[in-house]
């Protein structure tokens, strides 16, 4: 019996001790570094966005921690692949936890983000992702975005061809399977009652029908469309304008964020997009200072790789975290559940200017309010548009 009680008692000694170096309540960090945290598919079907999320907030981390820091304390930047898969990303979240995360930069990609959020909300883990758009990704009061909402994409769309008269009727063909692109889809629709074009054909396909795109084009053609409107990421929009060039279809193209990395998948003939329009905040042809110096730091990190929108997203998220925690006057040793409240509030308080807009100001809702870029491909690069 006595050995027990000293046994318990040396336990008990132990854990206090244990406590004691554990920093200041649930998620404390016991350095002098904000831990970041990024979650994203860099392998699979998806890795063009992942990777440049990856890279663009890597850099901006390097910039921040070489000028001194967020208040003299630097960051540490831990980035886990999901491959697109909401599953795995809820395992990358976990591993990032355990890595002591106490902002995660993230997810990248809307479904993930949706399996993501319900649980950094429960752990007071804040979010801001730099590009997942479904409505859903940021349902929670600790989740904020960077990039266009489904609903603004699909709406301002919707505007932007109707104002510049760019077609009568227009064709969509959507992938039903995934909240992004049925979602700006929705909108899309929607907004068209209030334009001078009528959505003619609305042809949906899903992740386990994406290679023969034979039925949609044809309705396309047989609805007379004179538009086509891709609101699908970038790797199915390639095989859509390839098999439409087979079948010697020509008709204008609009696509929206997720068509952005065309330019750079393996294999693809970027001779197939020339004349696309997308909705983009970002483009490397935009002459400010602040986006050259970009291009030129993403291309001597990434082996001359051209950035796109994703990382510029991911870029400025780590800026915007910044200027947020220095809003708040807040350090690495808060607790996770201190951090993500002052962030919260502080998030609603800032102005941002950066790659992906001027005078970025945030709601209570985590949506960000910024004006849409329109660009147009030509030449292989793209181009701003009025």
């Amino acid at each position: 019996m006595k050995k027990s009680m000293k046994f318990a008692g040396l336990v008990l000694a132990v854990s206090m001790v244990a406590a004691s170096l554990s920093g200041c309540g649930a998620g404390a960090s016991s350095s002098d570094t904000f831990k970041f945290g990024g979650i994203g598919p860099i392998t699979g079907g998806a890795a063009i966005y992942g990777q440049a999320v990856m890279n663009g907030a890597q850099i901006a981390v390097d910039e921040i921690n070489a000028a001194g820091g967020i208040n003299g304390y630097k960051i540490e930047f831990s980035f886990e692949d999901d491959e697109h898969n909401p599953e795995k990303s809820v395992n990358a979240y976990n591993t990032l936890l355990d890595k002591k995360m106490q902002v995660l930069v993230g997810t990248v990609t809307s479904a993930p983000c949706i399996a993501v959020v319900d649980k950094a909300k429960a752990d007071n883990v804040f979010m801001l992702t730099p590009s997942a758009t479904a409505t859903e990704a940021i349902a929670q009061d600790n989740a904020f975005r960077v990039c266009f909402s489904d609903p603004n994409q699909g709406t301002e769309a919707a505007k932007y061809i109707g104002a510049k008269s760019l077609a009568t009727k227009v064709a969509i063909i959507f992938d039903n399977s995934d909240p992004y692109s049925s979602g700006i889809k929705d909108n899309f629709v929607k907004e068209s009652a209030n334009q001078n074009f009528e959505v003619v054909a609305q042809e949906a396909y899903t992740q386990d029908s994406n290679t023969d795109f034979s039925t949609q084009l044809q309705a396309t053609v047989d609805s007379g469309a004179d538009l086509l409107f891709l609101p699908i990421y970038y790797q199915d929009a390639s095989n859509i304008l390839a098999q439409a060039a087979q079948k010697d279809i020509d008709i204008a193209v609009f696509g929206c964020d997720g068509f952005d990395g065309i330019l750079g998948l393996d294999g693809f003939d970027t001779s197939l997009a020339e004349g696309v329009l997308l909705l983009t905040p970002f483009s490397t042809s935009s002459t400010d200072e602040k986006t050259q110096a970009f291009v030129k730091a993403y291309e001597a990190k990434c082996n001359g790789l051209t950035p796109n929108q994703f990382a510029a997203d991911a870029y400025d998220a780590v800026y915007i975290v910044k200027a947020a925690i220095e809003k708040a006057n807040i350090t690495p040793a808060a607790s996770n559940a201190e951090i993500c409240d002052a962030l919260k509030k502080a998030m609603t308080e800032i102005t941002y200017t950066g790659l992906t807009g001027s005078d970025i100001t945030w709601g209570a809702d985590g949506e960000p309010n910024k004006a849409p870029i329109v660009v147009e491909i030509k030449n292989g690069e793209y181009v701003v548009l009025d």
